[in-house]
């Protein structure tokens, strides 16, 4: 069974996009039955073309990016979410909508909090560097997510382990 993953930002332009697009690579790459997706509370409507130049210059597809509500996941029809991360401060602190778990259990919620690469210092150039830097560190924890035994693990111990990996 699938273990759908909600990453969420409150504009959904770089940081989300860059944590759905990098799970859903490393996902696919060692064969885990895991599923990102991405919103917004505000969305902006776009993908912060430097998201897109990173996500490209690391040889993973950008196909179907784009800037969403996080209504899209409260819906009846939304897929049944088992974690939702958080990765801007701002985000974090919105009251959430109610979004729907599997097998009648809310969504284990954490945040993993990134600094904002579009607010880079050092121009065009600056932020290219941020935006990598940071798409490095969301593959680093990603590639921890992946190493759960997701289908198994009790929520109380996810929670704890994902709120560890969010310090590191």
């Amino acid at each position: 069974m699938t273990t759908h993953v909600l990453i969420l930002c409150t504009h959904n332009s770089a940081r989300s996009v860059l944590s759905e697009a990098m799970l859903n690579h490393l996902a696919t790459k060692l064969g885990k039955d895991v599923k990102a997706h991405s919103a917004g509370s505000a969305p902006s409507g776009r993908v912060n073309p430097f998201a897109i130049e990173v996500l490209d210059n690391a040889g993973i597809d950008t196909t179907g990016c784009r800037s969403k509500s996080w209504d899209e996941f409260s819906r009846d029809d939304a897929p049944p979410l088992a974690i939702v991360i958080t990765v801007c401060d701002s985000a974090a602190a919105e009251p959430c909508p109610v979004f729907h778990g599997g097998q009648g259990e809310p969504p284990v919620k954490v945040h993993w909090g990134y600094p904002d690469p579009s607010n880079a210092e050092g121009g065009e150039e600056g932020r290219r560097r941020a935006f990598e830097l940071t798409r490095q560190a969301i593959g680093y924890r990603m590639l921890q997510l992946l190493a759960l035994p997701l289908e198994t693990i009790d929520r109380n111990d996810l929670r704890a382990t994902l709120v560890e990996i969010g310090k590191s």
